[in-house]
């Protein structure tokens, strides 16, 4: 597997209208690998993702696809000439064409479109559907046809906008699953614009971040999850609280939860006031522990049950205890601190925070 660059985003600003919404964005991704835009609504990903096909002309920076610049200020290579696929959240069928007609709907041209036809619906398990027309499909079967569509051509990347919004729960963890196989099993190249981090997670190699037009973060999900860089993808990705303390030394914090001391060093004095991320899988039960919390609310999830804890200083906690520990609302548990990564951000005001900036 080479680790070949395909897609190189230098210093992009993008937007609509002339108005900024994308800015000074930095982003690659390799070929092979599927990269995954995640935030909230409004964000900026869609933006970006819409340059990169090149539907929006950047401000300034530019997109560079396999070492060819295709984007830049006064300059805009068509969308067509781009050889990247698209997969939209309505799926965007033709309504009059079989499901076959419109996965070669691309390729119409091509010496073996028929053949190319029926490998892309083999790929997406549709092949006994070829006959089918778009509303006679179910959503499912009607983002497969999509994704076979935008796979025909041999796009260098695909970019997928929302690709499982219209769908419910499970259907889209399954798709989600199923798209990403499909795509590695091809060796394809692809973007996807989310903001649900359970489908970002199961389909990337590498997220990004955004928040109000600004990339916080370009990462795997793991270090996501257990290195964030900003407190903001430290509360976005996955659940997790702040409990403020003092840096002891550059590897330890004390909290009202004691001394947590992790795997990771940080520069600044002893005394630094902190706020140290918890997630709920960072504390467990403990009956001998001196640290004490009182439950006031309770959520059973099946192999495990979330507990909302409170300590004597009224600090809210959440903590996640197998579901063979069942305690009643109202009682009290031992808890402690079972976190090797130590993630901590300076206080806002602290001098910490000054040294940050």
């Amino acid at each position: 597997m080479t680790h070949d660059l395909l897609l190189n985003l230098r210093e992009l600003s993008c937007g609509y209208k002339g108005q900024p919404v994308v800015q000074n964005l930095h982003l690659h991704l390799n070929a092979g690998d599927i990269g995954c835009l995640l935030g909230p609504s409004g964000c900026g990903k869609t933006t970006t993702l819409r340059a990169i096909a090149g539907f929006e002309p950047v401000h300034s920076g530019s997109i560079e696809l396999a070492g060819e610049v295709i984007s830049r200020p006064g300059f805009t290579l068509a969308p067509e000439k781009r050889r990247i696929g698209m997969v939209f959240q309505d799926y965007a069928l033709f309504p009059h064409l079989t499901v076959a007609e419109n996965v070669t709907f691309g390729i119409r041209k091509h010496p073996q479109c028929a053949q190319i036809g029926r490998e892309m619906l083999e790929l997406v398990k549709l092949e006994h559907l070829h006959g089918r027309y778009p509303h006679e499909l179910s959503g499912g079967q009607q983002q497969r046809v999509a994704l076979a569509r935008a796979l025909a051509p041999e796009p260098r990347l695909l970019l997928l906008d929302e690709p499982f919004s219209n769908l419910d729960g499970e259907l889209r963890r399954r798709l989600s699953r199923e798209v990403r196989s499909i795509l590695k099993s091809r060796g394809t190249s692809a973007i996807l614009v989310t903001h649900d981090q359970e489908e970002a997670f199961a389909v990337s190699d590498q997220v990004g971040v955004f928040r109000e037009g600004h990339l916080e973060q370009w990462d795997t999900p793991y270090n996501l999850y257990h290195e964030p860089l900003t407190p903001f993808v430290a509360s976005f990705i996955g659940q997790g609280y702040f409990v403020r303390g003092q840096m002891l030394g550059h590897d330890s914090v004390q909290t009202e939860l004691g001394v947590t001391r992790g795997n990771r060093a940080y520069q600044w004095p002893a005394g630094s006031a902190v706020d140290m991320l918890l997630r709920p899988d960072d504390l467990i039960y403990d009956a001998q522990s001196p640290l004490r919390a009182r439950i006031t609310g309770k959520t059973f999830l099946g192999a495990a049950t979330l507990y909302c804890l409170q300590l004597p200083t009224g600090t809210q906690l959440e903590a996640l205890f197998t579901s063979h520990e069942d305690h009643q609302v109202g009682a009290e548990v031992g808890i402690r601190v079972a976190a090797d990564h130590l993630v901590v951000f300076p206080a806002p005001g602290s001098v910490a925070a000054q040294q940050s900036l």
